[in-house]
């Protein structure tokens, strides 16, 4: 008996400190068609919903099924765009209407493991960092997800990478808005955003981190191409890196450096992941095979 006492005992703290985790947590996630993501990526959060997350969809523009099946969905925010207002608006109407201390920026074309938030929220609570995001796997689903997830969490679930973050997904602290602001909407639909304010907010003093205890996937691509296909003839790209350049005032031989400083510091991770844990935080199915980032 006392066995079966020790494990409801367990099972109720575990609830309990999920309970805890979903309370202070918002999730923005903006949409733009892509119906099937969308309703894949709910699915995978449907246990974080279920325990007290708050949802923020922001409908980009969609001229699909996706406005339909928005509106059927109980107990979100939703926020409608006639037109694709692209990612940095989107990301600040979420912002704007979260009402927790945490809040979560999420891309629709991903899958979120089972207990992936708690982990998450874990992780920033105990390094401490401001801005964290979990491991990624990109491309094809051609493994089973839950169960690869879940030994990947436990394997990797004392690594870490400090002073990074993915535009996939990353859960911001909220004084981190209200320190350096909101994400910059002169980049126009997609691209830079994401690095822009990461730089602010180190800029400031906050800390970011990427996590193995949290684990998703990201079919990858998909958001960029429905943005390209709605705004074929755009330059926005061009655009972007021009703005981030000139905001940062940054040479070419910066980039030289910095981008040699990324590549150096992702060879020294990737080596240590794989050589103690035979994974890497991120990780991408590529040409055939797996590639380890």
């Amino acid at each position: 008996m006392s066995g079966v006492a020790d494990d409801r005992r367990k099972s109720d703290e575990a609830v309990e400190a999920h309970n805890g985790a979903a309370q202070h947590v918002s999730i923005v996630l903006p949409v733009l068609n892509q119906l099937a993501y969308t309703q894949g990526c709910l699915r995978s959060l449907d246990a974080d919903l279920r325990h007290g997350v708050e949802l923020i969809v922001i409908d980009n523009g969609s001229d699909d099924e996706t406005r339909k099946y928005l509106a059927s969905l109980p107990g979100i925010k939703l926020v409608r765009n006639d037109t694709n207002r692209g990612c940095a608006p989107a990301w600040n109407q979420g912002a704007q209407l979260a009402q927790r201390e945490w809040i979560v920026i999420l891309n629709n074309d991903v899958l979120l493991a089972p207990g992936w938030l708690d982990a998450l929220v874990q992780f920033a609570e105990e390094k401490p960092v401001d801005i964290a995001s979990p491991a990624i796997r990109e491309g094809l689903l051609n493994y089973p997800f839950e169960d690869y997830a879940r030994q990947f969490m436990t394997r990797m679930r004392d690594v870490h990478r400090a002073g990074v973050a993915n535009g996939v997904c990353f859960m911001v602290r909220r004084r981190v808005f209200e320190s350096v602001g909101n994400f910059d909407e002169e980049f126009r639909i997609g691209q830079f955003e994401d690095t822009d304010f990461f730089w602010r907010a180190q800029r400031a003093g906050f800390r970011l981190g990427t996590t193995g205890r949290a684990f998703l996937h990201h079919f990858g691509s998909a958001t960029q191409s429905e943005l390209r296909q709605s705004n074929a003839a755009d330059s926005y790209e061009a655009q972007n890196r021009s703005h981030f350049r000139r905001k940062w005032n940054l040479t070419g031989w910066d980039r030289f450096w910095q981008r040699a400083g990324r590549q150096l510091r992702a060879w020294r991770w990737r080596a240590r992941e794989r050589l103690f844990h035979g994974h890497t935080l991120y990780e991408k199915w590529l040409r055939g095979r797996l590639r380890y980032e």
